[in-house]
């Protein structure tokens, strides 16, 4: 799912976002509320009208800036309290405050509030942190109101395996639409995302959605995959676009760089993407020289493009059963980076 935090992705239109075969969007609970106002999306229409996108949306709960702004907010039991970083007020978000503004969206599916801790973090922090995550979420679904937005709940449990498993089990119980697996990417080393993720995917329900949120790498989504993942949403193509670097069979190339100068070839000529038909590397680069906005939307469609490719290449093997033997290089394990004992209490 590309990332369109404040109901756009950015720098390519809804038009260029649905001919990269995106099938989901991504937007922000948190900032959407600070501008324009949930109220003002509500009397739009909802998020699909307001931003022109005609496919399914996603709304995250704010719980992920619940880690981001540790800066500038306050944990309780109740909720969070952030200060502003757009006029300083005071902004208390409850679970079902919330809910309230993902209803008041209308994305069709919400996620419920909760505590993302930080890496690295002590296992009793984590603990307190994952079972208030457990009920924010019995107090989300008390206040969701609307039957055409799916609610899913989020697995928390930081870097500890035995945590993860029982957080999965408890949301399982609770026979919700679809179930996301919160709080990586955060800082750990990849070797502990996979073994977050394997730990954790097994423990939820086989017939329902299961989401890992912020992850979208090739590595990290084969790796993923495997364990039985089947959503993912990540910055990663838009931003890298913004620093001018495309993703071309698995690497990362800078179209800063002079080689590309005098290219007259397109970025991947297997590539079907709009970019890629009407563009060279020469070009592009030519308009990151030049400071031009049309290089970061070029790459942005060849860099969604390319994931999403990624993804179906892996959804045609899974039913070809050739998954394992096709990805073979993805699926190689992440070095060990933290030994057993920095997993486990």
């Amino acid at each position: 799912m590309p990332v369109g935090t404040l109901a756009n992705v950015k720098t390519v239109t809804p038009q260029q976002l649905a001919q990269t075969n995106a099938e989901m969007v991504l937007a922000n609970t948190y900032h959407l509320h600070l501008q324009p106002g949930e109220d003002l999306v509500a009397e739009a229409g909802g998020l699909h009208k307001f931003m022109g996108w005609s496919g399914p949306m996603l709304t995250d709960s704010g719980g992920f800036q619940v880690f981001s702004l540790s800066k500038i907010r306050t944990i309780t039991e109740d909720g969070v309290t952030f200060k502003s970083p757009r006029d300083g007020r005071m902004i208390h978000i409850r679970p079902e405050t919330s809910i309230q503004i993902q209803n008041d969206l209308g994305a069709d599916v919400i996620m419920a509030f909760d505590e993302c801790p930080p890496y690295p973090c002590g296992y009793d922090a984590v603990k307190a942190s994952t079972d208030r995550t457990l009920r924010w979420l019995q107090r989300c679904i008390e206040a969701h109101q609307r039957q055409d937005q799916a609610l899913f709940g989020i697995v928390q449990g930081g870097v500890y395996p035995d945590l993860r498993r029982q957080a999965a089990l408890d949301l399982a119980k609770l026979d919700l639409p679809g179930y996301a697996i919160g709080g990586v990417s955060v800082g750990e080393p990849p070797a502990l995302i996979e073994k977050i993720v394997q730990a954790t995917a097994p423990c939820l329900p086989e017939n329902k959605p299961r989401y890992l949120m912020g992850v979208g790498t090739y590595k990290e989504m084969a790796q993923a995959i495997a364990a039985g993942v089947d959503l993912f949403d990540c910055v990663i193509p838009t931003r890298l676009a913004r620093h001018g670097a495309a993703l071309v069979a698995g690497d990362r190339w800078n179209l800063k760089n002079q080689r590309f100068r005098r290219d007259h070839s397109p970025l991947d000529d297997t590539c079907p993407c709009y970019t890629c038909q009407n563009f060279t590397r020469a070009y592009i680069c030519h308009l990151i020289h030049s400071k031009e906005m049309l290089a970061f939307t070029l790459l942005s469609i060849h860099n969604i493009t390319e994931l999403i490719r990624f993804t179906q290449r892996i959804r045609a093997a899974i039913v070809a059963d050739t998954f394992t033997t096709e990805f073979a290089h993805w699926l190689t394990p992440n070095s060990p980076e933290a030994s057993p004992s920095h997993i486990s209490p």
